[in-house]
């Protein structure tokens, strides 16, 4: 019954054509089960970061049914006259992988594709209460058990997949785990859920780095997980980070 209600909703709110609603509540923000590797003292561990666990309000808001596509993105490209993803030959996009999702593209360049959108990135809280799809302390979008091939593209060699290709989590977005790490629009700070405000947190106000969630393609399934936190710096370009975006309930 929330599934439909929740497609209900977006019909009935106006969403754009392509993207989830999701309901303004209250959910747990952080690592909610245990980690051997956190116990090991002297190992430098960032997964210490997802910690403490603490409950955030956030707004209602739009989410992306998929990562931004390198077809939707060439339209882009063509449109604003926009930098092309350094793998393109010729500043072309490769044919045949018009759904497949766009890699290679910086922190700015993902920016500027939201906002020709009307839209935005979203923030690392967003992007975490739409992973969890509504359900509280699980560990990955479609529950606690360990990850399978048919859940996420995942620890391959090869590259990412056509978005949308194994089955979506419970309110409906397809790969929150897997396939490309996703931009958020936050600056990374280790400590940062320490102090974070616990009403649609922001983020820092300043920072190296801004956070990337979801995994990729190339890694293990530790990295799949729904609290779990990297980094990049905002320039960078990588075959394994990609993004979607977001937009405010009335607003970007």
């Amino acid at each position: 019954m929330r599934v439909f209600w929740l497609g209900v909703a977006s019909v009935l709110l106006g969403a754009e054509a392509g993207m989830v609603f999701l309901p303004g509540g209250e959910f747990q923000r952080g690592r909610t089960y245990e980690d051997p590797e956190t116990k090991v003292a002297w190992y430098p561990n960032p997964l210490r970061d997802d910690l403490p666990v603490k409950g955030v309000h956030i707004d209602p808001f739009y989410m992306d049914e998929h990562e931004v596509t390198i077809g939707e993105y060439a339209a882009f490209v063509l449109a604003r006259k926009h930098r092309t993803p350094p793998v393109w030959a010729d500043g072309k996009p490769p044919a045949g992988k018009e759904k497949f999702p766009v890699a290679d593209v910086s922190w700015e360049d993902a920016g500027a594709y939201c906002a020709w959108k009307g839209k935005r990135l979203p923030t690392e809280a967003e992007w975490e209460r739409a992973c969890r799809g509504l359900a509280e302390n699980e560990k990955y979008p479609w529950g606690n058990r360990a990850p399978k091939k048919a859940d996420a593209r995942f620890d391959a060699t090869d590259g990412p997949v056509a978005v949308c290709g194994v089955p979506k989590n419970k309110v409906g977005l397809c790969d929150m785990s897997g396939n490309v790490w996703e931009w958020t629009a936050d600056w990374y700070a280790k400590d940062y859920y320490a102090s974070a405000t616990d009403r649609n947190p922001p983020g820092p106000e300043k920072g190296i780095y801004r956070v990337l969630r979801g995994g990729s393609w190339f890694d293990k399934a530790d990295f799949l997980t729904c609290a779990h936190r990297t980094w990049a710096r905002p320039g960078e370009r990588s075959p394994t980070i990609g993004f979607r975006c977001a937009k405010g309930f009335g607003k970007r």
